[in-house]
């Protein structure tokens, strides 16, 4: 699995999964309890591509790319929102068969998932890494998403996703990564270039943007109190959009959570430190009822 787990989402998907609101890619690999992982904007499950190889010996990964990412069937009229994806969460639980299953969010697939699966009897754990905070919204991510309905955003975020420089400044992606070199090689493969070269996939990421609703956050703290099974979350030392600070406070909102800081990695600090994030993972996600 460590030679080929980016070739993994290389190839087709394994199978389409219709969820009334396009089409979920679908692609299942390891052996052992169900995990489903749930991305976050604008990437597709490819992010999770550096952490299969930690993990597929021990739990089954079910990787799914929402409507509008990544291998995803969708049109220029596929209503996509992230209330839609919440559904969409659901329904693939439904049409996999489910029932005893640990759910791994990263950004905002963590307030997704969090949305689709509060105080359901097949969620078994649930893992977090560098999601939203029930404390709310730092200024980095609102103003990086300030611009998102002003004419032309779409075009600008995605000439600015294909020029290797100007892309790692601070005030485009570069505090996505504590190391921004990463902005090139197969994230630049998987999720920049997409942005840049295609206008399908471009203006399918800014309609998500543009749903992003601030109440989805605001009753986090309340959802949060549903949430009865094991939580671990896992935050990036130097995440600049969601501080680490607001994740230590964040804990208490659960009934039983952990969290563990990834030194050395900002907001996906899963691609950045896969083995540590993995280990802090894996015990919650072995684990049975």
């Amino acid at each position: 699995m460590a030679n080929n787990a980016s070739d993994l989402f290389r190839r087709k998907p394994d199978r389409f999964l219709d969820v009334g609101t396009g089409e979920v890619a679908y692609r299942r690999v390891g052996s052992g309890p169900d995990v489903l992982f749930v991305h976050g904007w604008p990437v597709s499950s490819a992010t999770f591509r550096t952490l299969l190889p930690h993990l597929t010996d021990h739990v089954t990964c079910h990787l799914i790319d929402l409507p509008g990412a990544g291998s995803s069937r969708f049109t220029a009229n596929t209503p996509l929102t992230i209330d839609n994806h919440i559904h969409s969460v659901r329904r693939v639980m439904d049409l996999l068969e489910l029932n005893d299953v640990a759910v791994v969010g990263h950004d905002s697939g963590g307030m997704i998932a969090r949305h689709a699966v509060a105080g359901d009897p097949r969620l078994r754990a649930l893992g977090l890494i560098d999601t939203e905070q029930s404390t709310g919204l730092s200024w980095k991510f609102k103003s990086f998403i300030a611009g998102r309905r002003i004419p032309g955003f779409g075009a600008a975020l995605g000439w600015l996703a294909g020029q290797p420089r100007l892309r790692r400044n601070r005030l485009v992606l570069g505090d996505a990564f504590f190391d921004r070199s990463l902005l090139d090689g197969e994230f630049d493969e998987f999720f920049l270039q997409p942005l840049h070269r295609s206008r399908e996939h471009r203006d399918a990421t800014i309609r998500l943007l543009r749903s992003f609703d601030y109440e989805l956050v605001r009753t986090l703290g309340e959802l949060h109190r549903t949430i009865d099974v094991p939580v671990q979350l896992v935050w990036g030392e130097h995440d600049r959009f969601f501080p680490v600070k607001w994740a230590r406070e964040m804990v208490g909102t659960f009934p039983n959570a952990r969290l563990e800081v990834i030194e050395g990695a900002g907001l996906f600090s899963h691609e950045e430190r896969p083995l540590q994030v993995a280990q802090a993972l894996l015990p919650l996600l072995t684990a049975t009822r």
